[in-house]
């Protein structure tokens, strides 16, 4: 397919934006296709992994050599990725950016609905909480930042399981003790992540303390992933009822998750369940 040929096709490209950038969408592709081939491509397999001609992609490859993404492995002549990305990456450290971003977001949350929230990321097979805000009253329910989670058990855990891909869950759960999974329970375990995933968040009674009840979502990465969990554990409160209700926590809780996830240029899920509890 030529270029002239891509412009031309309405149907493909109004998914991607109105405005069309048909080289640097080329490089793009040469980059992700050489991030899953760390063995590298030829110029000529380049080509036919993105459908187009050697002459096409030519510059693009030059130029990408050239600025230090690409670099040529020589007999073979194969292209590979150079490290260039990764210190691009590094140089603003995602966990700073996603603490930095979900700070304000959780401080406006808790003063709206007068709960605690924390934040959790995947570490090793369990889940850590990473952030956390007080409600701004002076009675709450908070989890300390560095508090290790069973990622089965809690529903921070199950959201950041529920949102992976299955190789990604397999990995993750490889590292969990192993008595976070009950023998012959995989497959209802799964079931449940399923449902989970569908929902779009988990919600249910805490494992550790009586009276807690637990709203979760997740904080996805531009894959539809969850790069982290934003977590209440609500506990319901008779001084603010109105402003402190389980529905309208639940629905603050989905919004603040879904802007958190715009921030790090993750695709938002919907929040239409997010006023549906679960019994």
């Amino acid at each position: 397919m030529t270029e002239t040929t891509r412009q031309r096709a309405p149907d493909t490209t109004k998914d991607k934006g109105r405005y069309r950038a048909p080289a640097l969408d080329k490089g793009l592709d040469i980059l992700e296709l050489l991030a899953d081939r760390p063995e590298g491509l030829s110029q000529s397999e380049i080509a036919r992994g993105l459908s187009r001609s050697v002459g096409e992609i030519f510059r693009m490859l030059n130029c990408l050599v050239e600025r230090g993404y690409l670099s040529i492995q020589r007999p073979s002549d194969r292209y590979v990725l150079t490290l260039k990305l990764f210190e691009i990456a590094h140089r603003h450290a995602p966990v700073d950016r996603l603490l930095g971003n979900a700070l304000p977001l959780m401080k406006e949350f808790a003063a709206s609905v007068h709960q605690s929230c924390h934040l959790v990321l995947v570490e090793a097979g369990h889940g850590v909480v990473v952030a956390q805000v007080d409600s701004p009253s002076s009675i709450g329910f908070a989890v300390r930042v560095g508090t290790v989670i069973s990622l089965t058990t809690t529903a921070s855990g199950r959201v950041l399981l529920a949102f992976q891909t299955p190789d990604d869950r397999a990995r993750i759960l490889a590292r969990a003790p192993t008595s976070d999974i009950e023998l012959g329970r995989a497959q209802r375990f799964t079931r449940e992540l399923d449902t989970l995933r569908a929902r779009g968040h988990e919600e249910m009674e805490s494992t550790r303390t009586r009276g807690v009840h637990d709203l979760s979502f997740p904080v996805l990465d531009h894959r539809g992933s969850a790069a982290a969990a934003l977590t209440v554990p609500f506990i319901e409160r008779i001084d603010v009822p109105d402003q402190s209700s389980i529905e309208r926590t639940r629905e603050a809780l989905a919004k603040a998750a879904q802007h958190l996830t715009s921030s790090l240029g993750g695709k938002p899920a919907a929040i239409a369940s997010a006023t549906t509890r679960v019994k």
